[in-house]
């Protein structure tokens, strides 16, 4: 190597030791272009489609989180269990937000993130946007963490900064004509292959799925009948699915270590590919007791998990199987990335929580250890339409494990809905 040559390398090689230098990975490749824009608006919008679909009534028998009964950390109490909704927050509360970022030359990023986000966006966040550069990303993001981390470090601010940060993506590549993958660094897969979420098996199947979770309706309050229950709904998946297809189970924050040793012992013969969440999400250390343990299965968790730093402690307690860190809660697509990154060292499996949303889809096809996107089927009972939309719309197809999706060409996240 020439002197000059490596004097041009120098600055780079110092920056990736010096003990406070933001890591390679960090930088946006797009960070030092010149296009003059400027944030001049920030505002909370609704979203609705261009064209909406057919309203119908689900099958009588049609599953659904909301409205039968779902194992949670609040079924303990009799009076909450029967379903999800008798204690989640009325709908329009404490909703998750998308937020519309504006900017001097006309273009607008959308960025969508979870419960809250829309008054910590109004209250705090905007002032420090407002006539900033959209593409400084990483430069905003620490702004917002850092101008936060008073009052929150994970949560409803986690889910604001989210919103903010995909917002701004989405900026990115309309700026650059791009779509975001393109500008994360293009395709690691030719497509996505997808398992779904629910308990409509039967018409899962039918659709073409091989990769299927389950969410448990039971859990330690429900004693060895719930037990007994939670077994005979894996057995019927596995019998409708067939030797060669994979099982999940999400198990929604509402077990106990003692119970999730008892249950995988009895579901082994059933070969489940992992249980997710099994424990609350602070409980690192019991999650790494269970992934020393339990054998037959995988341990997994993040879906409620924030930023980095929430993995790096799933990381020192000895989770290194499979992470699910949700897009709009983990500090949206510039967090998503560090937390990539970070699994990556010690090759771990990154499968966001509802990966198949239109934004998150664009970091798995860019992601080289993010293989699987997870999607929600619309519930059986509808007209043909419905289901045609749904392959339509999340770019569908079909192959050898099963349903594949792909994220959209178009510049930015590819998002087609109308605002108000």
């Amino acid at each position: 190597m020439k002197r000059r040559e490596f004097l041009n390398l120098a600055p780079l090689a110092a920056g990736a030791f010096a003990g406070n230098a933001a890591p390679a990975y960090a930088q946006a490749p797009f960070a030092d272009e010149k296009t003059g824009l400027k944030i001049t608006g920030v505002r909370i919008v609704r979203t609705r489609p261009r064209n909406p679909l057919p309203p119908y009534t689900p099958s009588p028998d049609a599953w659904s989180t909301n409205d039968v009964e779902v194992a949670s950390p609040m079924s303990i109490y009799p009076e909450y269990k029967a379903k999800r909704s008798l204690f989640l927050p009325d709908p329009g509360k404490v909703a998750g937000a998308t937020v519309e970022v504006s900017t001097n030359k006309g273009l607008k990023g959308y960025g969508q993130g979870g419960p809250g986000a829309g008054y910590v966006i109004e209250e705090h966040l905007t002032k420090l946007l407002m006539n900033q550069d959209p593409l400084d990303i990483e430069r905003l993001w620490d702004v917002m963490y850092r101008s936060t981390i008073s009052y929150g470090q994970m949560g409803l601010v986690i889910d604001a900064i989210s919103a903010v940060d995909l917002a701004l993506w989405d900026i990115a590549g309309k700026a650059l004509n791009m779509p975001v993958y393109k500008l994360l660094g293009g395709k690691t897969k030719a497509r996505i292959p997808a398992y779904c979420t629910g308990n409509d098996i039967e018409q899962h199947i039918e659709f073409g799925y091989k990769r299927l979770k389950l969410a448990i309706p039971y859990g330690p309050a429900d004693g060895i009948d719930g037990m007994r229950k939670n077994v005979a709904l894996v057995e019927r998946a596995r019998k409708a699915l067939g030797a060669d297809g994979d099982i999940m189970l999400d198990c929604w924050m509402a077990w106990t270590e003692r119970y999730t040793i008892e249950i995988a012992q009895i579901l082994e013969p059933l070969r489940v590919y992992w249980m997710e969440e099994c424990l609350p999400p602070y409980d690192y250390a019991g999650f790494g007791r269970l992934a020393a343990e339990i054998k037959s299965t995988r341990i997994v968790t993040g879906e409620h998990e924030y930023t980095r730093y929430g993995f790096r402690n799933l990381l020192e307690h000895g989770l290194r199987t499979i992470w699910q860190p949700d897009i709009h809660w983990c500090g949206g697509l510039t967090e998503l990335r560090r937390i990539a990154a970070l699994a990556a060292t010690y090759d771990i499996s990154v499968i966001p929580h509802t990966g198949g949303t239109r934004d998150c889809v664009h970091f798995i096809m860019a992601t080289t250890n993010s293989p699987w996107a997870e999607l929600f089927m619309p519930s059986p009972g509808g007209p043909k339409e419905v289901y045609q939309r749904f392959e339509e719309e999340n770019l569908i197809t079909r192959g050898p494990e099963g349903i594949y999706t792909v994220p959209s060409d178009k510049p930015g996240f590819g998002w087609d809905f109308l605002v108000s």
